[in-house]
């Protein structure tokens, strides 16, 4: 049993009963049209509900133009917000707490989700790889349209708005994604910003949009109910920075300034995961090159199993571990953890897009007797 992870601890004013988190996870299988969760949503998010455990949901889309991928659920209609106000009375009825991420992907997208129009990015550069169109098939990423700077203060005020509507859902709080190569990690790193205003070139510049989201989004939640996503050292969707460290020394510091509830970090032996079954080897561990420079609760995630996540825990060098794949194969993962049970595996083929198949149809422990 990893005793470790079963300890209460506190992020913001939140009490936690175990430090086993659910990660956010793409599953495409909002209702169609309008990207609204649904009752199978319901369903999957109650499942994986347990008392003081800690759910952050899927990305969610901040704007019509923020989607990256087909059938998503978005944050930005009132039915969206209907949606996911079931999805949270779920999981409060198990006495769970949730947060929502909010998500912008940027470049990584495609007109055909978009109506037409090019994705947006900080710089006109086009992302290595394949894109996921409005009906599921893959083709090479378009070239996105730069920002124009008029247009960058409308996008932070998108992610308020956002916020407000994730706190009209009744969510306890969100996370801003600024994490796997999308909009915010766009900015951030000079390979895919190349911009000579105020939001490029020097270090403080390309913070700049992360840092100005983070403020309004406190603005509208508190900052005790803010968290935020990175992933230093981190190859997905083609992100890459040359200087990570100083980067994210600076930005980190700034947050923390911040008072935000959790930082939130990706490994980066687990970057790409989600496409495939990736271990970067010979890689830092994110947690301690920046644990010292982070005074609230750090969350990390990437290819951590049980025994692994509560040395973690115990060595202090996280508060918390936040799983994936293992939560998607099962749906009681904190209790299995906590007995040693046998965890179910999962099926890759039924992660993206479909039904209740790979979704809401693995066993609990109960159903496996």
């Amino acid at each position: 049993m990893a005793q470790a992870l079963f300890s209460p601890f506190k992020i913001g004013k939140l009490t936690l009963a175990h430090r086993i988190v659910m990660a956010p996870l793409t599953r495409m299988r909002a209702a169609q049209p309008g990207n609204i969760p649904q009752s199978i949503n319901v369903d999957y998010y109650r499942q994986r509900a347990s008392k003081g455990g800690l759910i952050i949901t899927e990305g969610s889309q901040i704007s019509p133009m923020a989607q990256g991928m087909p059938a998503t659920p978005g944050i930005h209609s009132s039915a969206q917000i209907e949606g996911w106000k079931a999805v949270v009375d779920a999981v409060h009825e198990k006495e769970g707490i949730i947060f929502l991420q909010l998500w912008h992907v940027g470049r990584i997208s495609h007109s055909s989700m978009l109506s037409g129009n090019l994705p947006i990015a900080p710089s006109s550069i086009v992302a290595p790889g394949k894109a996921f169109t409005a009906t599921f098939e893959r083709m090479p990423f378009e070239t996105p349209r730069a920002l124009e700077t008029e247009e960058i203060p409308a996008i932070v005020e998108e992610y308020a708005l956002a916020a407000k509507n994730a706190k009209q859902a009744g969510f306890d709080g969100v996370e801003i994604h600024a994490a796997n190569g999308y909009l915010l990690e766009q900015f951030l790193h000079s390979s895919s910003n190349q911009r000579t205003d105020q939001y490029g070139g020097s270090i403080e510049n390309r913070c700049r949009i992360v840092l100005d989201i983070a403020a309004v989004v406190c603005e509208v939640f508190g900052a005790d109910r803010v968290g935020i996503r990175l992933s230093p050292y981190g190859i997905a969707n083609g992100s890459s920075e040359e200087d990570p460290m100083t980067l994210y020394d600076y930005l980190i510091k700034q947050l923390a300034a911040l008072n935000l509830a959790y930082l939130h970090l990706i490994e980066p032996r687990a970057s790409g995961a989600g496409q495939e079954e990736v271990n970067h080897q010979n890689v830092p561990l994110s947690s301690e090159l920046f644990r010292a420079i982070w005074p609230n609760t750090l969350i990390a995630a990437g290819n951590y199993k049980p025994d692994t996540a509560s040395a973690a825990v115990e060595a202090k060098q996280v508060d918390a571990v936040a799983f994936g794949r293992l939560f998607i194969a099962n749906p009681d993962l904190p209790k299995r953890v906590e007995k040693g049970a046998p965890l179910n595996a999962y099926n890759r083929a039924t992660f993206y897009g479909g039904g209740t198949e790979g979704y809401t149809d693995y066993p609990t422990l109960e159903q496996v007797k």
